[in-house]
């Protein structure tokens, strides 16, 4: 299936809904040029991750051991990633979704999933474009037989430049071991290079780290291009991911989600780092607005 394109005169996108109903650009129209705010990559790559923006559905980052112990019962989890040693993102990254609906502004999604491991649920997924701005509106039901705990989130490649800086208020942070599961939880205040509760560069090092005790607004600016976005998330959506590999790179990820990596098999219950506990039939939404701001 080719990409998609939305556009309203203000902004515009790419999507794949055969590669997991991802994007391969999201731009805004800034003094008559169009500006990128995803990363823009080829719309016809092959790999989730060469994408712009990917779901993260029915949960997210990596789960280790295998799977997860819930209501007494272990659920084992395949590895979905060749390169990867655990299993990660859930499957509706890498799944063909259906078109539901398609306009010159909006398009939806939806996705019939049987798997991974224990997990069966149906999805919904719309982006909107709204003036020089996106919405990105994610639900799904569990359609399993059993309760179980789910997780969402986005997970956007944002244009990184040397002057870009991220304002994304927080109190805890996540440090990651060499395998990117969880080593360890921290204040902010004793990570100073990670803590974006004022503006400020990225660090010139690797990044990859899980933040909590969020409000859910981030701001992220480009001073050289008189462009900023700011990102508005649900209340589902309370904590958030930085990824960057390098000062060279020209992206880094801000990934809202509702829950930290291998959240499953951290110590307490799975809902302690917020997972949502789904009955059957039971429903999870959330939704993340990015947008442009041209003062």
């Amino acid at each position: 299936m080719p990409a998609i394109e939305l556009s309203n005169g203000e902004a515009r996108l790419l999507a794949r809904p055969d590669l997991g109903a991802g994007l391969t650009a999201f731009d805004v129209l800034h003094d008559g040029v169009w500006q990128a705010i995803f990363r823009r990559v080829d719309p016809s790559t092959a790999h989730p991750f060469a994408l712009s923006n990917i779901l993260l559905v029915p949960f997210s980052g990596r789960v280790s051991g295998g799977g997860f112990t819930f209501d007494g019962t272990f659920h084992a989890l395949p590895r979905n990633v060749e390169t990867e040693l655990y299993p990660i993102h859930g499957n509706g990254f890498s799944a063909a979704w259906d078109v539901a609906s398609l306009s010159a502004d909006l398009l939806t999604l939806t996705l019939s999933a049987e798997g991974p491991g224990p997990f069966r649920y149906d999805a919904t997924m719309s982006y909107r474009l709204q003036g020089a701005g996106l919405l990105m509106e994610l639900s799904l039901v569990n359609r399993a037989r059993i309760r179980l705990p789910y997780g969402a989130g986005f997970h956007p490649w944002f244009v990184r430049e040397p002057d870009t800086t991220l304002h994304a208020p927080a109190r805890g942070v996540w440090l990651e071991q060499s395998d990117h599961l969880p080593k360890a939880h921290d204040a902010i205040a004793a990570q100073a290079d990670l803590d974006f509760n004022r503006p400020k560069p990225l660090p010139a090092r690797w990044i990859n780290n899980w933040f909590d005790g969020w409000d859910g607004k981030a701001r992220i600016h480009w001073p050289s291009r008189g462009l900023a976005v700011d990102v508005d998330a649900s209340e589902g959506l309370r904590q958030y991911v930085v990824f960057s590999p390098a000062a060279a790179a020209d992206f880094f990820c801000f990934e809202p989600v509702t829950h930290p990596v291998d959240a499953f098999n951290l110590p307490g219950k799975a809902e302690a780092h917020g997972l949502k506990i789904l009955e059957p039939d039971e429903s999870l939404a959330v939704s993340a607005r990015v947008a442009a701001d041209f003062g």
